[in-house]
């Protein structure tokens, strides 16, 4: 299994992310890694998300678990393999939150390929999250 975890803190409202989540369709607007996106039913558990990075081939997620206001775990399989991102909110205190993405990749040849395809997938999770917290506060 390869994993990696980024969170930041935020005064943002949790409904403030979550709606920002929720808005899929336009999740380009703080997400430069993406170029297309497009959702076929509701922001929910086993709606499918397919997803355009620039200049690639699409690819598919799934919504595997969605808790309003807490969290959402999205999956892509590609063979054998099974990318699992969790985004979630945490509480801090009164007026602050931390968003954590957690990116987990395991199934067959998981160990050999997670540490070279994972940092590509999660490093512009920083700038990523940045501009989500950003959009949230506004």
């Amino acid at each position: 299994m390869w994993e990696y975890e980024h969170s930041i803190e935020t005064g943002a409202s949790p409904e403030a992310i979550w709606r920002l989540w929720a808005d899929v369709e336009n999740w380009g607007t703080w997400n430069a890694e993406i170029e297309k996106i497009e959702i076929s039913g509701p922001f929910a558990t086993d709606t499918l998300i397919t997803m355009t990075p620039p200049g690639e081939d699409p690819v598919q997620l799934r919504i595997a678990q969605a808790v309003e206001g807490e969290l959402f775990v999205d999956e892509a399989r590609f063979g054998d393999l099974l990318l699992r991102t969790i985004h979630r909110i945490e509480r801090v205190d009164e007026g602050r939150i931390r968003v954590v993405y957690r990116m987990e990749i395991t199934g067959g040849g998981a160990d050999e390929v997670g540490p070279q395809i994972g940092p590509g997938i999660t490093a512009d999770w920083p700038d990523t999250m940045a501009a989500l917290a950003e959009l949230a506060q506004a």
